[in-house]
């Protein structure tokens, strides 16, 4: 099969949107993009009692066809690992399961097959989860009430960089913050291969009070066609300077 590129959203909040577009909505246009939102609610208890951040979170990962986790904030390094990587196993597998149909009929995935065949489907999963290009736009919440867990967030993002660096796929990453210094979402690290960029902007992050994570998300959705624009210019760059 193509192996492509994986696409992701990686939203880490700890609070309910109040402002601008409906999140779940824009989750759903991403999905119909190809890029999958996961969503990472880092909910201590006194953050959580009315449960309306819970049903965001699980609402927006569910809208993105991706995964969703709520955590502690001590929990929250090992937690980034884990959903990134699931949830590229569950993209892989989703894209397994389409070109099954395609050949087998509408009825047939990966879980219906006989167990010996459906251990060499999951090999093939597991070699692209590690071969297959990965691009990650990061999108942090930092509303007033992220300020105590921002230093655990780049905790968990040196960490992440740690985990990703063995793969043979290409990995990029960019960094947006919601709610920006002047518009709802601000670019903080442009797509670059090296998530440490990333991660030492966290030196300089400061906390604001609304939360829109709507816009915040329409932004993220954008960056993957800003990419896409400077992926084909490189190309036609790397082509006009070949052989004659």
């Amino acid at each position: 099969m193509h192996k492509g590129t994986l696409k992701q959203i990686l939203l880490i909040t700890d609070g309910c949107s109040n402002q601008g577009e409906d999140p779940v909505a824009v989750a759903a246009l991403a999905r119909e993009q190809g890029i999958t939102v996961n969503v990472i609610g880092v909910l201590d208890r006194f953050d959580s009692e009315d449960g309306r951040g819970l049903q965001e979170v699980e609402g927006i990962a569910a809208a993105g066809g991706g995964i969703s986790q709520i955590v502690q904030t001590r929990q929250l390094s090992q937690t980034v690992q884990m959903v990134t990587k699931q949830a590229m196993t569950q993209t892989i597998k989703g894209v397994i399961n389409r070109e099954l149909q395609d050949i087998l009929g509408e009825s047939e995935t990966v879980e219906d097959l006989p167990p010996e065949k459906r251990g060499k489907v999951m090999e093939v999963v597991d070699e692209l989860g590690e071969t297959m290009d990965l691009d990650v736009c990061i999108l942090v919440d930092t509303s007033a009430s992220m300020k105590a867990k921002l230093p655990t967030v780049r905790e968990a993002l040196q960490d992440l960089s740690m985990s990703l660096s063995a793969r043979m796929g290409n990995n990029q990453f960019c960094l947006y913050l919601f709610p920006g210094k002047r518009k709802q979402a601000q670019k903080v690290t442009a797509w670059t291969s090296d998530i440490g960029n990333v991660e030492r902007t966290f030196e300089k992050i400061g906390t604001h009070g609304v939360t829109p994570t709507g816009p915040a998300l329409k932004e993220a959705v954008k960056s993957f066609s800003q990419l896409s624009k400077k992926n084909l210019l490189f190309h036609d760059e790397a082509y006009d300077d070949g052989p004659r």
